[in-house]
């Protein structure tokens, strides 16, 4: 890389220097309590507990509603055992940083889960790995034949890979960067709309992402997506991507949006919008009648 103009830099004058060093103003006040180069906890903080075997520790995110949504499909599947505690852990205050958090994932990142129907309690983090490690427990959406198990993991994975570029890339920089920078949001408006040109072809040959089977590589992807499509993230992100010219995409988007338990799921940890719309902590099926914003 080369400064030969620093004035056309931005800021202009900006050269990069020898050896980075942190600011707490990188990435604007939004993220002061998020970003920083350090990955240990800064304050002790013990995690709820609630009854039932598995604990979720998230936030409304798309990342977070991943989980959830497997979660209360799994319910509506007849899996009884599949009962949650979904804690509510805002990351915008720093929960993340809390010991009891750090210790469950080193990471710092939501979401994060706790089996307890093991002999010995099980920790799993990141979302792709909470996805199959919940589709395997339970033997579920997760395609058995050879071809579709292998493109449910080909997505999962996609997914995984793909998603920083729409939330860290595009997301950031259209929405919540404390500056606008030209080269930035097209770069990343251009990588997301190639993602979203990626789905559109692909999904116009099949019903969901491993073929005509429904599995967690649709969940996974659906929160990152199908957001976009009904313009629910970065203000107006998805008018701003024309992500409803991608008929395919819409239609899966639409499907998948329809279901009864993706409907719950997304309401789980949920922070933003309407707050009929939010269960803030779950922790039994009636919560999803009686609790809102105000009331979690």
């Amino acid at each position: 890389m080369t400064d030969d103009d620093p004035t056309q830099n931005f800021p202009s004058g900006y050269e990069v220097p020898e050896v980075w060093t942190w600011d707490e103003d990188n990435g604007g006040a939004a993220f002061a309590k998020i970003n920083r180069p350090i990955a240990s906890a800064t304050h002790d903080k013990v995690l709820p507990v609630g009854k039932h075997p598995l604990q979720l520790y998230s936030m409304g995110t798309p990342n977070g509603v991943k989980v959830a949504i497997l979660l209360e499909e799994l319910l509506a599947l007849g899996h009884k055992d599949a009962e949650y505690d979904a804690w509510l852990i805002d990351i915008f205050k720093g929960n993340q940083f809390g010991s009891g958090f750090v210790e469950l994932n080193p990471n710092s990142k939501i979401p994060v889960l706790l089996d307890r129907s093991t002999p010995e309690p099980t920790r799993v983090f990141e979302s792709g790995s909470i996805l199959l490690y919940l589709a395997r427990k339970f033997d579920a959406f997760l395609p058995k034949d050879h071809k579709g198990h292998t493109e449910a993991m080909n997505w999962l994975f996609w997914q995984v890979g793909a998603a920083p570029f729409i939330g860290g890339g595009f997301g950031h920089f259209y929405a919540y960067a404390p500056m606008r920078i030209k080269y930035a949001i097209d770069r990343f408006a251009m990588e997301a709309k190639r993602q979203f040109d990626v789905l559109n072809r692909h999904l116009a040959h099949n019903q969901f992402l491993a073929g005509n089977e429904y599995s967690i590589a649709d969940m996974a992807a659906w929160p990152w997506y199908g957001a976009l499509i009904g313009n629910d993230i970065y203000g107006d992100g998805g008018r701003f991507l024309a992500t409803g010219g991608y008929e395919h995409v819409v239609r899966w988007s639409d499907e998948i949006a329809a279901r009864p338990a993706v409907k719950r799921g997304r309401m789980v940890n949920r922070t933003t919008g309407d707050p009929s719309e939010q269960v803030r902590e779950r922790h039994d099926a009636s919560d999803f009648g009686i609790r809102s914003q105000n009331r979690a």
